[in-house]
């Protein structure tokens, strides 16, 4: 039986998750570095400034030590950013239990090395076995989450026992939770939804229609699966939450960060400004990044992530980029494929 779960740390997506622990029963302790926000989610059971509105269980206990939130769990999920994996989990290395169950919901790769979040926690706590660390991802705004309205979602992981043991911590009437042994799938269908997510504000911000969104979406998917599967993912993976899932609700959402920062460098704001203005992290810029980065690594093609990076760090206009894209050279929709005349 688990019962002491530590959530790191108290975003909107990681305050989602510790309503749906309390839902369960679970004794939740949620971190976070700013202490006006502990006292708020102690004292008034609020989080304001991601989670405008919503009364948290009282259940839910905040804290600003990492070795109170860490020691004695017996699962934790981390929801770090992934600029931040690597430092928080070296943080809470000598608190860990060696049988804790270790969750993350972050969606990115680190910048520089190109890993995944699961070979960052692997780097940086020798002790636990790799093989039960647990990805939770899929399609699941924490503003639809934490009112308790209808999400599924997945958790992969190489050891089945593991993940199962995830399914049971967070699985709920209204959060309904399949297991996957594709730890890179989900993990690459995670991340990388966040770009075309990107795209798809831009899309929407410069007015080109469905026709183009649809476009997008659907030719992002087969960038998603193309990559993926030259990192050793089964390319059935994209096919579910984690991918086409994930994607539709990120390019088509208002609740989406990515969509909305798209959106905002469509009418011409600057990245930086952009970024300053939304003041959460926007995991699609870094991933834009990594993901190029990553293409050229396992020599892949990747037309639209490409024309991404060029916006976003080459300063080029949408418009052109856009331009680019659709004057391509003619191919097939089905590359991998041969086809026969």
């Amino acid at each position: 039986m688990t019962h002491k779960v530590s959530v790191l740390v108290a975003g909107s997506w990681g305050t989602a998750l510790a309503s749906v622990l309390a839902d369960n029963g679970k004794e939740v302790l949620l971190w976070s570095r700013n202490e006006e926000q502990v006292v708020e989610i102690n004292e008034k059971h609020t989080n304001s400034r991601f989670l405008k509105d919503i009364s948290l269980s009282p259940s839910i206990i905040a804290t600003h030590s990492l070795q109170e939130a860490v020691q004695d769990a017996d699962a934790i999920i981390m929801v770090v950013p992934s600029s931040g994996m690597r430092e928080v989990a070296s943080r809470i290395r000598p608190f860990l239990k060696k049988d804790t169950l270790i969750i993350h919901a972050t969606k990115g790769f680190e910048t520089g090395t190109l890993k995944r979040m699961t070979e960052v926690l692997a780097d940086e706590l020798p002790e636990m076995d790799p093989k039960r660390f647990v990805v939770l991802s899929g399609p699941s705004h924490a503003e639809e989450v934490i009112c308790k309205m209808p999400t599924t979602v997945v958790v992969a992981a190489e050891d089945l026992e593991a993940a199962e043991a995830a399914q049971d911590l967070l699985i709920t009437r209204y959060f309904r939770v399949y297991t996957n042994p594709d730890v890179t799938g989900v993990e690459v269908g995670g991340a990388l939804k966040n770009i075309i997510g990107l795209g798809a504000g831009l899309t929407d911000g410069l007015d080109f229609g469905d026709n183009a969104k649809a476009a997008l979406v659907t030719r992002g998917l087969a960038e998603i699966t193309r990559l993926g599967t030259a990192m050793g993912a089964n390319p059935l993976t994209f096919a579910g939450l984690a991918g086409i899932g994930d994607l539709i609700a990120t390019c088509t959402s208002k609740h989406s960060r990515n969509w909305r920062a798209g959106n905002k460098l469509a009418k011409g704001i600057l990245l930086d400004d952009v970024l300053k203005e939304m003041g959460m992290v926007v995991e699609g810029v870094k991933t834009t990044k990594a993901a190029y980065d990553l293409a050229q690594r396992y020599e892949v093609t990747m037309p639209i992530t490409n024309e991404l990076h060029n916006v976003l760090f080459e300063g080029k206009s949408p418009q052109l980029a856009a331009g680019d894209l659709m004057g391509r050279v003619r191919t097939h929709e089905m590359e991998e494929l041969p086809m026969t005349r």
